[in-house]
């Protein structure tokens, strides 16, 4: 079996367009992006780091509820979404708010979603997305029950989903991807590898020394990708949409890439399973910094252009989450409320007591 695994893992090799160093390795995979697409794609990537560095300090001063911190994961992903086009449809994990956002999400509104307020779940029309799924894996279920619904509709769209390394341990994840196989559905799985999940390693996980290969039991293109890489992330995320909408099935793609931060802000302390010298080898991979030197190198990118993008990302963030604080505060009877359209007996008792309670 060991022979088995390793002639596997052999066919799939990590795809690479840029190494540590920015430097090009891969000149005939290179995206045709113009110069204003590859500036756009780093103006992304920076604002939301400094989304994730303001979105903890909130946190830490109880202005945000839930949050899962994304640094070291901008390339796998922004490159993909920005692989899509409007009308693709997301369906993210709880760490992939910068996806929506790119796809059209009001700030303030993902403010609101990590403070549980349903207006942070109401989404404007043109931006398709379903809410960040909190249960682990489970909206790869959804993805393909997504891609069924365009392909019925012959619509030239795709469903992207994304979870981490632990998502492909749930019994949903392998459910999804069979599904959309079996149906040759036009869907995306994504799995963002930041080699821990929650706090167990990935070799604990599973047997298999990729997680690409399990595209195979599934009958679908399996793919991994140097998930540092933001032009590797993006090329073959291109790459699988092109071929669903052409009627050539789902892809599987493994992005291998690493979250600096813990895994939420509910109280995981990564060093109690990840050591200095891991966090020290990964953090020499940045996407931001390899993708700058590429760009400087290119002529076309400067540190006063990045300061620029940086204050405007502050001062966006800023009345963004002004606009979140002057929402008005989520009631009980809301939550009631928006529950059912007709409200049963006991619902209905509970909310005449509520709304006598918030008239006071």
């Amino acid at each position: 079996m060991k022979r088995t695994n390793e002639k596997i893992a052999e066919q799939f090799k990590t795809f690479q367009i840029l190494d540590e160093e920015g430097k090009v390795v891969n000149e005939e995979a290179m995206p045709k992006l113009s110069d204003d697409e590859l500036k756009e794609l780093m103006t992304r990537m920076v604002y939301t780091r400094i989304l994730d560095q303001r979105s903890i300090a909130l946190n830490r001063q109880g202005r945000l509820g839930f949050y899962a911190p994304t640094a070291g994961q901008e390339a796998s992903q922004l490159g993909s979404q920005f692989a899509l086009e409007k009308e693709d449809f997301i369906l993210p994990g709880y760490r992939d708010v910068p996806q929506l956002i790119w796809h059209g999400l009001p700030l303030y509104k993902a403010f609101l979603f990590s403070r549980g307020h349903y207006i942070g779940n109401q989404f404007p029309d043109g931006v398709n997305a379903l809410s960040p799924q909190i249960i682990i894996g489970a909206q790869y279920v959804q993805t393909a029950g997504v891609a069924m619904g365009m392909q019925k509709r012959g619509q030239k769209s795709v469903a992207i989903t994304y979870t981490g390394d632990g998502g492909t341990s749930q019994g949903d994840f392998y459910e999804g991807m069979n599904f959309a196989g079996a149906f040759n559905s036009p869907a995306i799985f994504i799995v963002q590898n930041n080699r821990f999940a929650i706090s167990t390693p990935v070799e604990k996980q599973t047997a298999a020394d990729t997680l690409a290969q399990k595209a195979v039991a599934a009958g679908i293109e399996g793919v991994q990708v140097d998930g540092m890489d933001v032009l590797a992330v993006y090329t073959v995320t291109k790459e699988a949409r092109e071929r669903a909408v052409n009627g050539e099935g789902p892809t599987l793609i493994e992005m291998l890439t690493y979250r600096y931060g813990p895994h939420t802000m509910a109280g995981d302390d990564p060093t109690r399973y990840r050591s200095e010298e891991l966090d020290n080898e990964w953090e020499k991979k940045d996407p931001l910094v390899r993708f700058r030197k590429f760009l400087e190198e290119k002529g076309i990118w400067s540190e006063d252009e990045e300061n620029a993008v940086i204050e405007r990302a502050k001062d966006e963030i800023k009345a963004a989450i002004k606009e979140a604080d002057n929402t008005p505060k989520q009631k009980v009877t809301d939550l009631i409320g928006n529950m059912y359209e007709t409200l049963p007996a006991n619902l209905n008792e509970q909310m005449e007591e509520y709304k006598a309670k918030e008239s006071k």
